[in-house]
């Protein structure tokens, strides 16, 4: 007696069934579910479009030199400096869009970012939203053009150090000097004063710990520290404007030339 399978083909019960290792494997294997990929990855599914532009998360605290607890939510300088690079060289990348929502952290790794996302020569948009505090500053004036939502704040104050201090006039003469090299580039790459930003940096009774200022969006716009009050449509919108002109002047350089 023959059988027939749903593909009309026939099985003789008779003959041995010969086993096929790679078919078995594949059928033990673990299927992903939707939980597992809402645990990985935070989503129900991952996005199959590919886009022109490349998008950049500063998140949490930024991590320098020294790793943090596990407990903190962090950004690792090493990780984005790669990224940064990758997206400057990818062909397919045409602009580069940054958001950031952090509390700040290390000095020399925030200023590291913030001079790399000031140095490529892609059109570059940052937005702020939730917070752009303390170091995250620098990195949110260091695009092409900056956004910041309604809601957003962003805390100026001076530099800190925590830890055991030796030699105390020695360590205030380097903070004094590394402050100085913040404020600069900050004022290099918005439209504030240098004035204004220590006015706000050293500002007494506002912060319950420290000294310095909380400034909200559209404070953040008046002062002229970021470039303008919007969301995430508004920063898309005007990264591809840019990503246009770009081509734009490329295509009359090299009508020129």
């Amino acid at each position: 007696m023959r059988l027939e399978n749903d593909h009309n083909t026939s099985i003789d019960p008779s003959e041995p069934v010969t086993p096929n290792p790679e078919k078995d494997e594949k059928d033990n294997q673990p299927k992903k579910t939707l939980a597992d990929t809402i645990q990985a990855l935070g989503q129900t599914n991952v996005p199959a479009h590919e886009s022109n532009i490349f998008t950049l998360s500063i998140i949490g605290q930024i991590e320098g030199h020294v790793v943090l607890p596990p407990q903190n939510k962090t950004t690792k300088y090493e990780h984005i400096i790669p990224q940064l690079v990758a997206a400057e060289q990818n062909p397919k990348i045409e602009g580069i869009l940054i958001i950031l929502n952090t509390v700040g952290g290390d000095v020399e790794a925030g200023l590291a970012l913030a001079e790399m996302i000031a140095s490529m020569s892609k059109p570059t948009v940052t937005i702020v939203l939730g917070g752009g505090h303390s170091i995250g500053v620098p990195i949110a004036v260091s695009a092409d053009y900056s956004f910041i939502a309604e809601t957003a704040t962003m805390t100026i104050h001076p530099v800190r150090l925590t830890g055991l201090v030796i030699g105390v006039p020695q360590t205030f003469e380097y903070l004094d000097k590394m402050q100085d090299r913040v404020v600069k580039f900050i004022t290099a790459h918005s439209k504030i004063s240098e004035e204004k930003f220590k006015e706000l940096m050293f500002k007494t009774g506002e912060l319950t710990r420290d000294i310095g200022t909380n400034v909200v969006g559209p404070d953040a716009v008046k002062y002229g520290l970021i470039d303008q009050v919007g969301g995430l449509g508004d920063a898309l919108n005007e990264l591809n404007r840019r990503i246009e002109d770009n081509k734009k002047n490329k295509n009359e350089q090299g009508v020129v030339q």
